[in-house]
């Protein structure tokens, strides 16, 4: 045996009997108490314990997604063969720009209908204002001025419908102003327009791919300033989690941090994880964030508590992994004092239960009192 060894004067606290033995193993909080040297004592920093107010910290896992009211998946709003593709992944697009061109009996049909729509509402509005002249002159009943004027009235609200369809297909502006000159057109096609500005993050379709309308997808479409974070909050973690409350997001393999905050936390519960869905609005300057990725989310709580807080150097951990303190008690001992441990505060942890204010814990020299206890 060395001599730093026969110097380490160990009093283990136990029971007089087996019984009590056993019992003290068995016991979260029962614990061994010894002393140390001058020489050792000088290696050991300790600190009182105190009541604190604070702002936990809530750590945990997440997803990244898209904005979900920045981002799209385009639907073809016709069906037809795709006769040409004008954008790759990775462009930039405003709303409103074209995406692609489709061969499309359904454009033609379209354009035909707001024609014919056209010129019924300008003959029915011309029989309306004639017979409005001649009603004026007594020389035409009511009833049949009301008439006229319930055609016309028909004969718009048709013709604002068709012009809805032309639009809802993709067609421009100045290709509506040349159908209403009665002007020709070009090549009869369809448009498939990007409905909000952002980057093409996915094309779904290859030039002569038939789409049905309203079904088949051919683009997605997402504004990556910003993502949303999908965090799984534990039930025990929930009151201090609130909408608003700031969150850095991290990388699992990488120290950059990007920030956020809390936009929404779920009413549900999950059966099998007791986790809350939490969605977390991050910022994501670089697009250093993509759709899918693990990340890790610190969560800091707006709403101050108490509680006891001890350094984390001062927590420990037993062979399964339990945590623990030791104390420093009057008679100039030690004790290993089993902690229940709650949030961590900065470089701080807060002790749920296991201590209490004027409690004195070691803070430095730790893990040597838990080799010496274990000789």
């Amino acid at each position: 045996m060395t001599v730093d060894r026969r110097l380490l004067l160990l009093t283990v606290v136990v029971g007089a009997t087996a019984c009590g033995r056993t019992a003290a193993k068995s016991d979260a909080s029962a614990a061994a108490a010894f002393g140390l040297t001058e020489n050792q004592r000088a290696r050991i920093h300790v600190a009182p314990v105190d009541v604190a107010t604070f702002r936990p910290t809530v750590d945990v896992s997440g997803t990244v997604a898209f904005d979900g009211d920045h981002s799209t998946q385009v639907l073809a709003p016709i069906s037809g063969p795709v006769t040409r593709v004008l954008v790759e992944p990775g462009a930039r697009v405003v709303a409103g720009q074209p995406l692609a061109y489709v061969s499309s009996p359904d454009f033609s049909a379209a354009v035909g209908a707001y024609r014919k729509a056209q010129a019924a509402a300008r003959n029915a509005l011309r029989v309306a204002e004639r017979d409005s002249a001649l009603f004026a002159n007594d020389a035409l009943a009511r009833q049949d001025l009301e008439q006229a004027q319930t055609d016309a009235a028909a004969a718009v609200a048709d013709r604002d419908a068709a012009l809805d369809q032309l639009h809802a297909i993709g067609v421009d502006s100045a290709t509506i102003e040349s159908i209403r000159q009665n002007q020709p057109i070009q090549v009869p096609q369809g448009v498939i327009r990007s409905p909000l500005p952002g980057s093409v993050v996915e094309r779904l379709i290859t030039p002569g791919q038939l789409l049905q309308a309203g079904q088949t997808p051919t683009f997605t479409v997402a504004r990556l300033s910003t993502v949303w974070v999908m965090g799984n909050v534990f039930e025990h973690d929930l009151p201090d989690v609130a909408v608003g409350d700031p969150a850095d997001v991290q990388l699992a393999d990488s120290t950059r941090v990007f920030h956020g905050r809390v936009d929404y936390v779920g009413a549900l519960v999950a059966a099998d994880t007791r986790a809350t869905t939490v969605r977390i609005i991050t910022e994501n300057p670089g697009e250093g964030l993509k759709k899918d990725m693990y990340v890790r989310v610190a969560i800091h709580s707006l709403h101050p508590r108490r509680g006891v807080l001890v350094p984390t150097s001062a927590v420990l951990r037993d062979a399964q992994n339990l945590p623990f303190v030791f104390l420093a008690k009057p008679d100039s001992s030690f004790e290993r004092r089993t902690v229940v441990v709650g949030s961590r505060v900065a470089d701080r942890f807060e002790i749920a239960s296991g201590l209490k204010a004027g409690d004195h814990v070691i803070t430095e020299g730790g893990l040597f009192l838990q080799f010496a206890e274990s000789q």
